[in-house]
């Protein structure tokens, strides 16, 4: 299964952000343990520089997204992508480029807490526990 984690899960570990810390953890385990790839796009790795540095420093965040690197991988955003995400109808311009280039790239799911936003994905959205409950519901 290849799965895309919305920046907003990516933030919610390097943020320690509650009450969602727990259900995005579970997905870092699951991708960790599981036959499960984890991509984030390489916007999501800007957007954490720029966001956890003022939160958390310099270091730490070059410290966690090397370790992110450890566990993820990274999808490119080329001119194809931006192309065609200027061109769809689209509420939030980061997740338009996170739901083509999912798409491009045949993800299976993205985990969002902003599904709203991906209405028009052609990737299904799940929520983090809606994918949890997925994933549990297999090992039955």
């Amino acid at each position: 299964m290849r799965i895309l984690l919305d920046t907003n899960i990516v933030m919610d570990i390097a943020l320690g952000r509650e009450p969602h810390l727990a259900d995005s953890a579970d997905i870092f385990r699951a991708i960790d343990n599981e036959s499960i790839y984890g991509f984030v796009t390489a916007t999501t790795i800007t957007d954490i520089y720029y966001v956890a540095k003022r939160v958390r420093g310099h270091q730490i965040t070059i410290d966690f997204i090397s370790n992110l690197l450890e566990i993820v991988d990274v999808i490119g955003i080329d001119k194809r992508i931006v192309f065609a995400s200027l061109m769809s109808d689209f509420i939030d311009f980061e997740d338009t480029i996170q739901s083509v280039s999912s798409h491009l790239n045949r993800i299976d799911y993205i985990i969002t807490r902003h599904q709203k936003n991906f209405i028009k994905s052609e990737a299904p959205t799940i929520t983090p526990n809606e994918f949890l409950a997925l994933l549990k519901k297999k090992k039955l």
